[in-house]
């Protein structure tokens, strides 16, 4: 079966359920939620860009999505009775890819507002279940539909801030293209859109409209990921419960918190997903015997927490973290929500970073050849060359395999001297097998080499000094993790290494001293305060087990809460 055909039969598959049609007992639970409106043809509902836009229910006559490229139109889908208009944008409250209108002469349509259709898809099963797989799958047939324009990046070939805002979108689900400034129609691009040079990488939104040289803050905003949080007094936001992180272990307890009638607040500094979005393939994830790609299984679980009423914003750093007011609340001061939130509880979940190679020339190829996630996207990139992962972990093992299937070589660089005390049995078996991965045990990387882009490594044999340049278009570091607590005051202790101690580690901090409970498993040295997945001190670091602690974590809120009653 060729690719079109493969494209065509998956769109056959998937017809029923991205447009199912809503039935008589359906369309009485949404009608008391929304208004009735006569539209006529060419009348807009919504359009592209438009954030908070409501879900649309067809009742009588007919709607078209569309998009524009460069002043054409492309029809999408055409929505007749019991059809809804609407996808992934709407539960998420990031900007509408497209732009729907009336098609008959007339045609009667219910409007369900945003805030109302969210909470029926937290609290009516019967409704939300087919609406929000509706959602995910007609976004995945977006992404594969080759017509499909969206958003578009046009960059230099090379150019690290291009490739970075690419990077931006794409761990964050965000439909996009990257386009090459020097192709036939990179040039026709910037010569309608009076763009030279200088303004490059620009982000041309889904309205047509370019945004010269953005920063990642400026992007978020556009397609609607960084959201002003709602105050309810004057530069304040105050929640139940701030999570400050969305890997695993973050996203979990959204999850259960909000499920659970908890205000929540997510904040996350790039993209999430944590470590475990960046993975290729998780094998070894309870409930999924074929494996589940770290992107699939988290961004499902950010798509839960959204249904549930969670709110998130990306990218939003907390950069501080006290005490008001003489009670235990926490106040942070988060980056991009131009408040201070305070929160009854917190959750730090904030997980670990790579650590850097310590190579000469390193930082001239972050983002240009030096990468911390082997995804599809990092796949694309490095197709049919040679590759270098540096790592002896489970992380670098998945890599390492995923990577193989579409480069030439992939060199596994090792600094021990084999893999059984590092990765998992059954992923070293598969590694050591497998013909295009050279495994290179006591050996470092000391020098990157190349222009624009990464061109050249130079690898060292720590047992007997001798030195080799390997031509490579790609260098994947995964040689440990540092757990990202900078930002935290002293009063919150951690261990040697810079972890949160929590549980009895605890029971002495001087916060704790005249308290009538004993620190919870995951409460930190300030009560009220709680650290799970893998930035806490002794944790398993495995994805189930940082989502086993951030639904743990919530129950220790929920224990905390009861005292403000």
């Amino acid at each position: 079966m060729n690719e079109i055909d493969e494209d065509e039969q998956f769109y056959r598959d998937t017809e029923s359920i991205a447009f199912p049609k809503l039935d008589d007992q359906q369309l009485a639970m949404l009608e008391p939620l929304g208004t009735r409106r006569i539209l006529r043809r060419g009348e807009v509902v919504f359009k592209a860009g438009q954030r908070d836009f409501g879900l649309t229910v067809v009742l009588r006559g007919e709607l078209e999505v569309f998009d524009l490229l460069d002043g054409r139109e492309q029809i999408l889908a055409t929505a007749s009775p019991r059809d809804f208009v609407g996808d992934v944008s709407m539960l998420m409250g990031t900007s509408a890819l497209a732009t729907a209108r009336g098609k008959a002469d007339e045609s009667e349509i219910l409007e369900v507002p945003a805030t109302r259709i969210r909470q029926a898809l937290a609290e009516l099963p019967r409704v939300s279940e087919p609406i929000v797989r509706a959602f995910i799958m007609r976004r995945r047939r977006l992404q594969r539909y080759r017509e499909f324009v969206g958003l578009r990046i046009l960059a230099q070939d090379g150019s690290r801030e291009g490739r970075q805002l690419d990077d931006f979108l794409d761990k964050n689900h965000i439909p996009h293209r990257l386009i090459d400034f020097q192709s036939e129609y990179g040039r026709a691009l910037c010569q309608r859109l009076h763009l030279a040079s200088r303004d490059l990488p620009a982000l041309i939104t889904a309205n047509g409209m370019p945004l010269r040289r953005p920063s990642l803050r400026e992007a978020a905003r556009i397609v609607g990921l960084l959201r002003a949080l709602p105050h309810e007094e004057e530069n304040e936001v105050t929640c139940d419960l701030a999570i400050i992180g969305a890997g695993p272990a973050g996203l979990a307890a959204a999850v259960y918190a909000a499920s659970e009638g908890l205000k929540t607040v997510v904040l996350e500094s790039y993209a999430p997903g944590g470590q475990a979005g960046s993975s290729s393939l998780i094998e070894n994830f309870f409930g999924f015997p074929t494996g589940i790609s770290g992107s699939e299984l988290t961004y499902g679980a950010q798509l839960q927490a959204y249904r549930f009423g969670a709110k998130f914003s990306t990218p939003a750093q907390a950069l501080s973290l006290a005490f008001t007011d003489g009670e235990y609340r926490a106040s942070l001061q988060a980056e991009g929500c131009n408040a201070t939130l305070l929160a009854k509880c917190v959750i730090i979940a904030t997980g670990a970073d790579y650590h850097r190679l310590e190579a000469e020339g390193r930082e001239n190829f972050e983002g240009a050849g030096v990468y911390y996630a082997a995804t599809a996207r990092e796949g694309q990139l490095c197709r049919g060359s040679t590759v270098i992962v540096a790592g002896g972990g489970n992380s670098a093992g998945q890599a390492a395999m995923f990577l193989s299937e579409s480069t030439e070589k992939v060199f596994l660089v090792i600094r021990g001297e084999g893999l059984a005390k590092s990765m998992s049995s059954y992923l070293s078996r598969r590694v050591e097998a497998k013909e295009n991965i050279e495994i290179l045990t006591h050996t470092e990387i000391r020098k990157m080499m190349g222009g624009k882009v990464l061109e050249a490594v130079e690898l060292e044999n720590t047992k007997t000094h001798e030195r080799r340049t390997v031509q490579t278009a790609a260098v994947f570091s995964m040689i440990g993790a540092k757990p990202c607590t900078d930002w935290l005051p002293p009063e919150i202790e951690r261990d040697a290494k810079g972890f949160i101690k929590t549980g009895h580690a605890v029971a002495d901090a001087p916060a704790w001293k005249g308290k009538d409970r004993p620190p919870g498993a995951l409460e930190t040295s300030w009560p009220g305060i709680f650290a799970a997945g893998d930035v806490r001190s002794g944790s398993v670091k495995r994805c189930a087990a940082a989502v086993g602690e951030g639904g743990t974590a919530v129950e220790g809120v929920h224990d905390v809460l009861r005292t403000y009653s």
